[in-house]
């Protein structure tokens, strides 16, 4: 069970949280995150998690590997920040996590009571909807908030108008 969420109605902000990784619909969840965080004046949290990885080499091996998982989800997580102060004009939270990626999104929402709702983006590919989407949707995995999925074919333009 997770924590009651903070709600305006007690001083909090309702907070969308998109998940940042290397799909290209990401990018979707995270400008509709935002939109939607203007236009009912919350914020907008981006979430990368770093999976682990089964680290069988030596120790200076591993350290290296941690930090150019590190680097590469700072260097995403700024990109697709600055994507979204320019083109929404919103400041949004960036999260780094290491662990297993169901495991982390819970666990965030349950440190950051003024998460209410998670957003994510389907792939538009032949293959599905994305890894994260279909993880979600193959295993059954329930989150304690709405989740809102975006089709990766809608435009800015479009977005703007639903949020």
């Amino acid at each position: 069970m997770v924590s009651k969420r903070i709600g305006r109605d007690a001083g909090g902000k309702r907070k969308f949280l998109a998940i940042i990784d290397a799909t290209p619909e990401c990018g979707r969840a995270a400008s509709y995150a935002a939109r939607r965080a203007k236009a009912s004046g919350g914020g907008a949290v981006l979430l990368y998690i770093i999976e682990p990885a089964d680290f069988q080499h030596w120790l200076g091996v591993e350290k290296i590997m941690r930090a150019e998982a590190e680097a590469e989800a700072h260097s995403r997580l700024s990109k697709v920040a600055e994507e979204i102060r320019e083109s929404v004009g919103v400041e949004p939270e960036l999260v780094v996590r290491e662990g297993k990626t169901i495991e982390e999104i819970t666990a965030l929402i349950e440190a950051d009571r003024e998460i209410a709702i998670l957003v994510l983006a389907a792939g538009d590919s032949s293959e599905g909807p994305g890894p994260l989407v279909s993880s979600i949707a193959g295993k059954g995995a329930a989150f304690p908030i709405p989740v809102t999925i975006v089709p990766a074919t809608l435009t800015d333009e479009e977005i703007e108008s639903l949020c």
